[in-house]
């Protein structure tokens, strides 16, 4: 499914290098502004041990993960909204995406410049959280005036949406993104069809100094964002991107040393990747089989039918039913045939909500 999550922030916070590092793409990194200027795109394998653990259990010829696609957008300045900098190609960008991750520097370096002249996690992370809510404010304030008259003359749904678009400014003018806003489900569908930029689901990646990767809670740096993320409606993770564009270049036996050398068990890049594919509202369904062991990425919500024509149109077409079971119950019994001889595998039908972690065997008919 291709959803794409951006990477933003202000020059030289670590965005590319951290991109580099999650893609191994080697894409542009250096110490001046907008040395990204047209985004660059990578698509990165999920890490899921349940893959590894069915694919262990069925020794198929191939196995194949899921998938994120990640874009590297060009640095950020204030007055982005007004067309400083890179403003416009760079908002233009992020509307494109469909959710943000925004890299905001909490690490002191004398050697790398910062576009506002010192490190201030919470600056930072306002500055563009501002531009992004200034953007949609404008977009707001022109779509009022066009629509004004129609909604005095309750033409069609235009009093609706005079009445969505005066609450969402009304939001916007307390600087408050759009999704903290509450909205019922109406509304909801209105703001899908806007491209607002703080609507987009979004998380704050802190890019931490190494000393604290094994502890990230014991960075006060991170800690301030992480308090102001909660405010935005936003996430937060705590990632050192230098260390992670090392661990890039190892294979796994000494990206294993490497790690415990630094007390930390797991590289940040598989937690962050696994939190933006959730932040992205992906979830994975599996295949299995002696062929090949399969994660199929499917939007949170969607229902067996959908699932099936993920794979192929026909099988949501002719879909007649799904033999479903969780990937716990499968691990527990120890094989696919005790499982069903527990009465753990169901048939599922056209209005089953897939769960994350079904292996599911489609039943069609064309």
């Amino acid at each position: 499914m291709a959803l794409t999550a951006g990477i933003v922030g202000l020059p030289n916070v670590g965005k590319s290098t951290l991109f580099n590092a999650i893609t191994k793409a080697g894409a542009l990194a250096a110490n001046y502004p907008f040395a990204t200027i047209e985004p660059n795109v990578g698509v990165v394998e999920v890490p899921d041990e349940r893959l590894t653990v069915l694919s262990n259990m069925y020794k198929p010829k191939r196995t194949i993960p899921a998938v994120c696609e990640f874009t590297d957008i060009a640095g950020l300045v204030k007055g982005a909204s007004k067309g400083e900098g890179l403003g416009n190609q760079f908002l233009g960008n992020i509307r494109n995406c469909d959710a943000v991750l925004e890299v905001v520097r909490c690490f002191e370096d004398s050697n790398v410049i910062h576009v506002e002249g010192n490190v201030d996690p919470i600056r930072d992370a306002k500055i563009i959280n501002l531009e992004l809510i200034f953007s949609d404010l404008e977009a707001v304030e022109k779509r009022i005036v066009k629509i004004e008259k129609k909604a005095q003359s309750k033409i069609e749904d235009a009093p609706i949406e005079f009445a969505l678009l005066k609450k969402i400014q009304a939001h916007l003018e307390k600087e408050l993104p759009i999704r903290t806003l509450e909205l019922d489900e109406t509304e909801t569908k209105y703001i899908s069809s806007y491209g607002f930029l703080t609507s987009k689901p979004f998380m704050y990646v802190a890019n931490i100094a190494e000393e604290y990767i094994a502890e990230p809670e014991s960075d006060p740096m991170y800690c301030k964002l992480k308090e102001y993320a909660e405010t935005t409606g936003s996430r937060c993770i705590a990632i050192s991107a230098q260390i992670e564009s090392e661990l890039a270049t190892l294979d796994s036996e000494e990206r294993d040393l490497f790690l415990a050398d630094y007390g930390v068990k797991e590289a940040g890049l598989n937690r962050l990747i696994r939190e933006t594919y959730d932040l992205l509202g992906y979830a994975t369904y599996f295949t299995t089989g002696p062929d090949e062991c399969r994660a199929w990425t499917f939007k949170k919500g969607m229902l067996a039918p959908q699932c099936a024509g993920i794979i192929h149109t026909d099988f949501e077409r002719g879909f007649i039913r799904a033999e479903t079971v969780a990937y716990k119950d499968l691990i527990e019994s120890g094989s696919m045939l005790k499982a069903r001889e527990a009465g753990l595998v169901r048939q599922e039908g056209k209005d089953y909500v897939v769960q994350d972690g079904d292996i599911m065997l489609f039943k069609f008919n064309v």
